[in-house]
């Protein structure tokens, strides 16, 4: 039985999630972000069915508090005018300020907004930080755009948005195809339509003009401290284990860092067309100017070491997956692991996976990789070191005073090290042997009912 086909035991959930599906039909990334959380946090509903039922508190928990669409019109270089979509879900602003990071890319719809959206509410929680859940972009594609077309279109999309947020209201940052550029002509474009210089109104920013030091490291190091402390909770050292990432962005890149500085062995790295494999370890800084500073193709990496073997993706199963490795770090997108993709990696004798992406396995995959005993650091604890760092970045603003990098770097480590430690409280507690995708969802959503039940019906 995989996660999709599960029977609850509650009457109320069955309701809450069959309800769901008939007013989200056509938005299946956020039915099956709501349809794993609820299977999870099954143990919990069971002992307050009656209380959630009256006041409703899991229909509020999956409907978003706001959403806003607008147009984003912007002049491309040729002269011609372009038009894409915007949107923010302000989810859930229970625990504090709507915090999320802003996407452009043109898969970019409702469906994966609300997911993304409804995934952070939990994700945040377990930072035990004072931010709610939003998530936000567009289907803009900033690949092959020069740096005028991004900065009009950055311009004009900023100037809709600024209406909706505020550092004690919404506060966005960066996510796939939002870096430091996009961030710096976003803030810039604030700052010129308000008139005033609010720091805390985005993070991710440069170390210029009020950004923090490890935010950019901050999500792939905070992986690998989650992953440190799930491994060593289960009797098993880092150190010498060899490990893929999919992916070769800001996420990835950062993982393969922290990686290497705990002793393991990364050994492939991927993008979208394929994945580079070097069994003598990957050489990151050939990774890092190929992506940072070229905003190149991974394939490049021959370039620089021609024994490496280039694989081309040919089917649903990213070529990277192919790779035998005792670690693997899903750093894409989401639903980059399907059930066959699960299948092939407990063939390939996977000890460990840690999601850096968000919901990088699907339903069937998750619950495969559970059942066959694989640790499974779930994206919503394993890659919350960005959010953590960007509220770590929001004190810091509002303290006009900023933290050094061992500082900032330690806050992180023990935000990582407390969030596993409530993850694995959870599986305990409920006897969940080491499923950490339900502790997860239950310590968060510990946290988040008892904050709503205490602020009444909202």
């Amino acid at each position: 039985m995989s996660i999709c086909d599960f029977t609850f035991k509650s009457e109320y959930l069955r309701d809450v999630l069959e309800n769901a599906k008939n007013k989200h039909n056509n938005e299946p990334e956020f039915i099956q972000a709501v349809n794993e959380v609820l299977k999870s946090i099954e143990p919990v509903v069971l002992k307050h069915e009656s209380e959630f039922k009256k006041s409703a508190l899991l229909e509020r928990l999956i409907e978003p508090e706001r959403i806003i669409t607008f147009r984003v019109p912007w002049v491309d270089k040729e002269g011609q005018v372009q038009v894409n979509i915007g949107y923010r879900i302000q989810f859930n602003a229970t625990l504090g300020p709507y915090k999320g990071g802003l996407r452009f890319h043109p898969t970019v719809n409702q469906s994966i907004m609300k997911f993304l959206a409804f995934e952070q509410i939990f994700k945040n929680a377990l930072t035990g930080l004072p931010i709610g859940g939003g998530k936000g972009g567009s289907d803009f594609n900033p690949k092959g755009k020069t740096d005028l077309e991004i900065m009009a279109f950055c311009q004009s999309f900023m100037s809709e948005l600024q209406k909706h947020i505020g550092h004690d209201i919404d506060v966005p940052a960066g996510d796939i195809g939002v870096g430091a550029r996009e961030i710096g002509y976003l803030f810039g474009q604030y700052r010129r339509i308000k008139n005033a210089y609010e720091a805390g109104v985005l993070t991710g920013k440069g170390l210029e003009y009020g950004g923090s030091l490890v935010r950019k490291e901050a999500t792939g190091y905070g992986l690998m401290y989650f992953m440190r402390n799930m491994l060593e909770a289960n009797n098993i050292s880092i150190e010498g284990k060899t490990v893929i990432i999919s992916g070769s962005g800001n996420v990835a890149i950062y993982a393969a860092e922290k990686a290497a500085m705990m002793g393991a062995r990364v050994i492939a790295m991927s993008d979208s067309n394929g994945c580079i494999y070097d069994e003598n370890t990957i050489n990151l800084s050939a990774v890092k100017e190929i992506k940072e500073v070229n905003r190149g193709r991974i394939k490049e990496y021959l370039n620089y070491n021609p024994n490496a073997i280039y694989y081309e993706n040919t089917s649903d199963i990213p070529s990277v997956y192919n790779i035998k490795a005792d670690i693997v770090l899903p750093c894409a997108t989401q639903n980059d692991i399907n059930l066959s993709c699960a299948e092939l990696l407990v063939k390939n004798g996977v000890k460990a996976i840690g999601e850096g992406a968000n919901m990088p396995c699907t339903n069937e995959a998750v619950d495969y990789l559970v059942k066959n005993n694989i640790l499974l650091a779930p994206g919503k604890a394993a890659n919350a070191g960005g959010v953590a760092t960007s509220a770590l970045e929001m004190s810091q603003n509002s303290m006009r005073y900023f933290w050094s990098f061992e500082e900032v770097d330690k806050k992180l480590e023990n935000i990582m090290s407390h969030i596993f430690k409530l993850c694995d409280t959870a599986v305990k507690t409920y006897d969940l042997g080491i499923n950490y995708v339900a502790g997860a969802n239950i310590a968060a959503f510990d946290k988040v009912s008892e904050g709503m039940i205490a602020q009444g019906i909202i």
